[in-house]
């Protein structure tokens, strides 16, 4: 029930202006099929090329996101939510239709993607935080607020190939969610870490959704998706097949998953 009151207290606010406009969203990708070699090609060392097999990803999605909406992006693995989020973040582009956004974004997708292992972990924020945007002067203001939030101030000069998985998701969640885009696109990253640190990024969303920010959020975790998201989407076999509030998706979602 407390889930649902933050999430509640969090979205109340009426739904302002579009800032993300899925339309007639598609993508497709290539997998080889698999090709039997015949008794005569083993001996005579020919290899046969697999042909290619182009399949829709996504076909046909749309829908529109307005400011300070927080939405979960539920489906089966393989039914498409991950790539509609790297679409929605410009990490891969649409073969029809258009993804338009009206504010930046900060995607935590992949999160420890774009750090380089042989550089510090100081030099990695830095890094990272100009490559989302920020100037010298708004990282060197809110270095400390980083390095305090990942708990990791006495790695500073480690190089980040040497920090532990959980560690790497630390900086990473710390750094991203330090950034001023209006839109944070979440993939699965609550799930990793541990407990207290979990209930930590929890709290840092939940204040992001409180001061405005938009939420997309993908998740297999109920409860998760219950804490934050006022609106659905459900994904199976690459479409969209409801748009509604999140009870009614995961209701829809958990009858046909079960059934």
């Amino acid at each position: 029930m407390a889930d649902t009151t933050t999430a509640d207290a969090v979205n109340s606010a009426p739904a302002e202006r579009p800032v993300i406009d899925v339309a007639g969203v598609g993508i497709r990708f290539k997998r080889n099929r698999r090709l039997r070699r015949s008794f005569k090609d083993l001996f005579s060392g020919r290899t046969r090329r697999a042909r290619p097999d182009e399949f829709w990803a996504l076909r046909d999605v749309s829908f529109t996101v307005r400011s300070g909406e927080a939405i979960g992006v539920v489906g089966r693995n393989g039914q498409g939510k991950s790539t509609l989020l790297k679409l929605v973040a410009g990490v891969i582009l649409p073969d029809e239709g258009s993804v338009t956004l009206h504010e930046g974004v900060a995607p935590l997708i992949e999160i420890t993607g774009g750090f380089v292992d042989d550089l510090s972990v100081r030099e990695n924020v830095y890094l990272t935080a100009g490559l989302h945007g920020m100037t010298k002067r708004q990282i060197d203001e809110r270095f400390d607020d980083i390095i305090s939030f990942a708990d990791i101030g006495n790695f500073l000069d480690t190089p980040y190939k040497h920090l532990s998985s959980g560690m790497k998701v630390r900086i990473a969640f710390s750094v991203i969610t330090q950034l001023d885009e209006p839109i944070l696109i979440v993939d699965e990253v609550l799930a990793v870490g541990d407990k207290a640190f979990r209930e930590k990024c929890y709290k840092r969303i939940e204040q992001l959704l409180a001061g405005g920010r938009t939420l997309f959020f993908v998740s297999h975790n109920e409860k998760d998706l219950r804490r934050f998201c006022t609106r659905g989407l459900y994904l199976e076999g690459g479409a969209l097949q409801l748009d509604s509030d999140i009870a009614s998706v995961l209701e829809r979602y958990n009858g046909e998953f079960h059934a």
